[in-house]
């Protein structure tokens, strides 16, 4: 398939986690298309953060062309979800696209601990990882949904998940709940579909984030180049929303770099990857 760069002007998106990361790279390519894209994060000018704010990334959409709307929110906190769409209701009065991106399960986490079996892992990662991950795609998409039924259409993505589920991820915790955002894809879209609103999976590979820069930096490298951008993510997304078959992809998930061949597009830098694929160690 040839790929033609799709018409977002007429879609309302949320983004959450979207101050960095996956879900910048996301927000800034719906406004880059032309999508009026809330960008919600928990990271804010307004409580003395700097840079990688929630701020920063809707003035990014905005200068692509889009319209982006900054919306600090903490997706732990059910009220300030609430909240959240309770505002979109009120002010564009509709929702075409949520992209339930946000992930705070690494926080305070020790990366050095991440191959410890089970049982000496505190069961605290267990229940971060829950909180700031699959849950916080369920209470945002549960948020959503009142507004697309309204509708009758919709689309929910889901990053959080994986699409092998008989491959061990290296850390209990972390492999249950990315196995559970891939079945809550699926269970969601199953509720969903006599609705018109197609839930579907948009998983990254190894992705080029600001943190993955970072920590390779540390050690005086560089990601490997098989580290795709975020951005990548942001056309897979794209893709889907834009696709008018897209109800025949509903609960399923699929990783950045399928849908990249399914559409036919590359990365910013015209590059083209394959799925990623785990070392056989793990």
């Amino acid at each position: 398939m040839t790929w033609s760069q799709p018409d977002l002007s007429d879609q309302v998106a949320v983004v959450t986690g979207a101050s960095r990361g996956v879900g910048k790279g996301v927000a800034v390519v719906l406004g880059e298309y032309g999508a009026t894209v809330f960008v919600t994060g928990r990271s804010s000018r307004a409580a003395g953060d700097a840079g990688r704010t929630v701020e920063a990334t809707a003035e990014e959409v905005t200068a692509r062309g889009g319209r982006g709307i900054p919306v600090v929110t903490d997706h732990t906190d059910d009220l300030e979800v609430d909240a959240l769409f309770d505002r979109v209701r009120r002010e564009p009065g509709r929702l075409d696209l949520l992209v339930a991106n946000a992930w705070g399960g690494y926080e305070n986490y020790d990366y050095r601990l991440f191959g410890l079996p089970f049982w000496e892992q505190p069961v605290e990662r267990f229940d971060t990882m829950v909180a700031a991950g699959l849950r916080s795609h369920l209470t945002a998409s549960r948020s959503a949904v009142p507004l697309m039924l309204d509708q009758g259409s919709g689309l929910i993505v889901l990053t959080g998940g994986w699409d092998d589920p008989d491959r061990y991820l290296g850390n209990v915790p972390y492999d249950v709940v990315k196995t559970a955002t891939s079945r809550l894809v699926a269970t969601m879209a199953h509720e969903l579909r006599p609705h018109g609103v197609s839930v579907v999976g948009v998983y990254p590979g190894f992705t080029r984030t600001e943190a993955v820069v970072d920590a390779f930096a540390a050690g005086g490298a560089e990601p490997p180049p098989n580290a795709h951008s975020p951005e990548l993510v942001g056309r897979a997304v794209a893709a889907v929303a834009a696709d008018p078959g897209v109800g025949s992809l509903s609960g399923s998930g699929a990783q950045v770099a399928t849908y990249a061949e399914r559409y036919g597009f590359t990365d910013v830098d015209g590059r083209s990857f394959e799925r990623f694929v785990l070392p056989d160690e793990l």
